[in-house]
């Protein structure tokens, strides 16, 4: 088969198109005829030898997300046959024409989602949903705000808060991205710029503060966050684009009784990533078929085009999604 091969640590340029062996599936696995794969800042990060695939996932191949058609059982596979649709998310691998995968991890494709539009969703919207209302608890009625909008997790996050009766504010440096995120159903906007964001925040809800953050940035955006949550607010920090280090006002952290967490999905035990999938099943699918969740893509490329691709998404430019065309 063809796959995406990181040659070496580096940038775009030592990601390699080439034929690679074909995985075979055993035990409660299936084989997936990858149809559309899509790039996260994940992918970026391993190329560059940053962040390395779990020890059971190829270390070489990058990709956290597929869709396609099953095309081989393993011999203790139940409820599912070859040809039928699915998607779903791996922790790394989904750069190439096949993968393997356990069965209980794949999701069944809405007949109303083209491939490239199903290769959109799995991460970004079981981050989001499993952030903000697995763990963080965002109800109807509570506030959250979504920095970095314009990701592929922030679109997808305005458009769950828009689902559960949340109130959504969302950052971004950008005042186009923050136009199009209006059209998902994102309530307010902050153009970050000169002002700090605390400020900001505090100005758009008459200085409640917010409920919920989900933070896709990093850096010094944490401690702006502090300064702006609610009583017994939640903090999930997802993302790290403005760097791993901060300075938190640990007094605001005890008078506002505030919770602070982080949270990754690739490297989870099998049996929580299984869990995981369930939920999306139960509580997101119904709302994508129905069409009341609908993944935002930048734009398609081959999957040949893969250096281009990361080179594209690592300038920031895009807004939701770039996804790969196997």
């Amino acid at each position: 088969m063809k796959a995406i091969v990181i040659t070496k640590p580096g940038g775009p340029e030592v990601l390699k198109y080439t034929e690679v062996a074909t995985p075979e599936p055993e035990g409660n696995e299936v084989r997936v005829a990858v149809q559309a794969t899509a790039v996260n800042q994940a992918d970026i990060l391993q190329r560059r030898g940053l962040y390395p695939a779990p020890a059971n996932c190829p270390s070489d191949i990058p990709g956290l997300e597929y869709a396609g058609v099953i095309d081989k059982v393993g011999p203790d596979v139940r409820g599912l046959a070859p040809g039928e649709r699915v998607f779903g998310l791996v922790g790394s691998g989904s750069y190439a024409d096949y993968i393997v995968v356990d069965a209980q991890t794949v999701a069944p494709i809405p007949h109303n989602l083209s491939y490239e539009e199903a290769a959109a969703i799995p991460e970004a919207y079981i981050t989001a949903y499993d952030a903000m209302v697995s763990q963080c608890g965002l109800s109807s009625g509570e506030t959250v705000l979504i920095n970095a909008v314009g990701s592929g997790v922030g679109t997808a996050a305005v458009q769950i808060a828009s689902v559960i009766g949340a109130l959504s504010i969302g950052s971004s440096r950008t005042e186009d991205k923050l136009e199009q995120a209006v059209k998902l159903g994102l309530k307010k906007v902050l153009l970050v710029k000169d002002t700090s964001l605390s400020k900001l925040v505090l100005e758009a809800t008459d200085n409640r503060g917010v409920d919920v953050v989900l933070e896709l940035v990093g850096g010094n955006y944490v401690a702006e966050d502090v300064a702006c949550m609610s009583y017994k607010g939640r903090i999930v920090v997802v993302g790290l684009l403005a760097g791993s280090k901060t300075e938190i006002s640990l007094a605001a952290l005890l008078s506002k009784r505030l919770q602070i967490r982080g949270t990754t999905l690739r490297g989870r035990p099998l049996a929580e990533k299984i869990a995981v999938n369930k939920t999306f099943i139960r509580e997101l699918l119904p709302h994508i078929a129905s069409g009341q969740l609908k993944p935002v893509i930048d734009r398609v490329m081959s999957l040949d085009k893969a250096a281009e691709a990361h080179e594209y998404v690592s300038a920031g430019e895009h807004f939701g999604k770039v996804v790969l065309k196997v």
